[in-house]
């Protein structure tokens, strides 16, 4: 026997193979926990958006309901019950049986008693167990010339010193050289361009024609909109402006159907502080211009939108229920809206009598977040006065019931005050015949052509105001819709 052999010792193998079971079984348990808890997320975010769809569709239905409700009980803001909301309605799954709740709170506002408006808030809530809801919001009425930059009954020339930016509606045609950034709509397939349009000699041309930008804007023809419908009832809001309530009535104090006397009125001075000033006009300055309502008259007209003398008759408290001022006589506007108002110049007392609204200085808002707005309505004109400011900015929905809106020519006599610079108008422009701001001209005792107005026009239309427009702004429809959405 060898004692001087080596003996081999082969060790197990075994130790090393159960480590590398342990690694790459602690690898696998990771990855697949990974996975695991991935899947269960992906789980979890799509049962979720599962819920989220259904909360949704659950609060849209909400909507819908309350709409079928109004439709058929239009004052009933307590869905039936009498008592305050909110209401919890069940919502039912026709094939699965209850599927989740809606919940509704109903909120009308009204003006001077009457509901203008209502809010509708539904939060749907799906019994799924994803544990989510959605709540939608909609003021729900019927669409206001607010919705609109310009509304029109008659041909109108927007000349190139124009921009407007809004919805422009005329039922007439339009010659459009300005800058328009909305759409341009006709009621007419053509119509006769003559000289007060800067056509000679006349011509016929389609609805909508000119030399402005954005052609594909442009749409005739299209529905006209009844003015006979959109026209202020003035004989309801006269006895809603007498019966108090916070109104305010002011009597004629005018006398007689031509001169000056004819021509006396009120001036309402709007105040921040939730207030208003009114002044009796007793006596007014003759600026003698051609009257935009008639462009086609020859010879100057009296003219008495300037004020002369004034007397204090008091300050008023703004009411924020009932924000209506009604005046049998023509009415002079300016000043810091502080609240949602509604001024009407309209005689349905004297036939024959028409008063205008004038507009002598800028027209602002204290709260332009959609607390402060005006509307003035005028049974005749809107008018700007000769001694307006040279740059003006005035905000609201402005409507001439049966004349113009704008600025009479003044001719070259009446200088400075024949040439202003900027006009800024941030709301609604309504009127039954044209509305310029700018003439180009000859004669009436001036050298060669000239220019009277204001020689460069801004229009907006304010969104604010087309959701939520003053009290007795006039509709363009009597059928109830949504006219804003939102989730919350």
């Amino acid at each position: 026997m060898n004692r001087n052999a080596h003996y081999i010792h082969k060790h197990p193998r075994g130790g090393y193979l159960m480590l590398l079971a342990l690694v790459f079984g602690s690898i696998f348990l990771t990855v697949l926990g990974s996975l695991s808890s991935f899947v269960l997320t992906e789980n979890h975010a799509q049962s979720a958006s599962t819920g989220r769809s259904k909360a949704l569709a659950m609060a849209e239905a909400g909507l819908e309901y309350y709409r079928w409700h109004l439709a058929h009980f239009p004052t009933d803001l307590q869905n039936g019950t009498g008592v305050p909301g909110p209401y919890t309605l069940p919502f039912v799954d026709p094939e699965g049986g209850p599927a989740g709740t809606i919940e509704l709170d109903i909120a009308g506002h009204l003006a001077c008693g009457q509901i203008r408006s209502i809010d509708i808030t539904s939060t749907g809530s799906p019994n799924d167990g994803s544990n989510v809801s959605r709540t939608l919001y909609a003021k729900y009425a019927q669409p206001t010339v607010a919705e609109y930059s310009y509304v029109l009954n008659s041909s109108d020339w927007a000349s190139d010193e124009r921009i407007i930016n809004g919805p422009y509606h005329t039922n007439g045609g339009v010659r459009l050289d300005g800058v328009a950034n909305s759409s341009v709509t006709s009621s007419l397939s053509t119509w006769t361009c003559t000289a007060s349009f800067g056509c000679s000699p006349s011509v016929a041309r389609p609805g909508v024609f000119g030399t402005g930008p954005h052609p594909e804007y442009w749409s005739y023809p299209t529905p006209q909109v009844d003015f006979a419908a959109i026209a202020a009832d003035f004989t309801s809001l006269k006895t809603l402006a007498q019966a108090g309530g916070g109104a305010l009535y002011f009597a004629r104090t005018s006398s007689g159907t031509t001169g000056a006397a004819a021509g006396r009125g009120y001036h309402l001075v709007f105040n921040a502080a939730g207030t208003v000033t009114v002044y009796r006009v007793t006596n007014e300055t003759n600026t003698p211009s051609i009257p935009i309502s008639n462009p086609s008259v020859t010879s100057l007209q009296a003219d008495y939108s300037r004020i002369a003398t004034q007397t204090l008759v008091n300050t008023y408290p703004l009411s924020s229920s009932c924000g209506l001022i009604f005046v049998e006589d023509n009415t002079w506007i300016e000043g810091t809206i502080p609240s949602s108002v509604t001024v009407i110049a309209a005689n349905v007392t004297t036939p024959g009598i028409a008063p205008n609204i004038y507009l002598p200085g800028d027209i602002t808002y204290s709260n332009p977040s959609g607390i402060s707005g005006l509307t003035a309505i005028a049974e005749n004109d809107v008018l700007i006065p000769p001694n307006s400011p040279f740059n003006m900015n005035i905000s609201g929905v402005f409507i001439a019931q049966s004349g113009s809106f704008g600025r009479n020519l003044y001719p070259c006599g009446n200088a400075p005050n024949d040439i202003r610079g900027a006009l800024s108008i941030h709301g609604t422009t309504v009127a039954n015949k044209r509305s310029d701001t700018l003439w180009y001209y000859s004669g009436y005792g001036c050298s060669g052509l000239r220019w009277s107005g204001y020689m460069s026009r801004i229009d907006a239309f304010d969104r604010g105001l087309s959701t939520n427009p003053p009290p007795f702004t006039p509709i363009t429809s009597t059928i109830y819709k949504f006219v804003d959405w939102q989730e919350e």
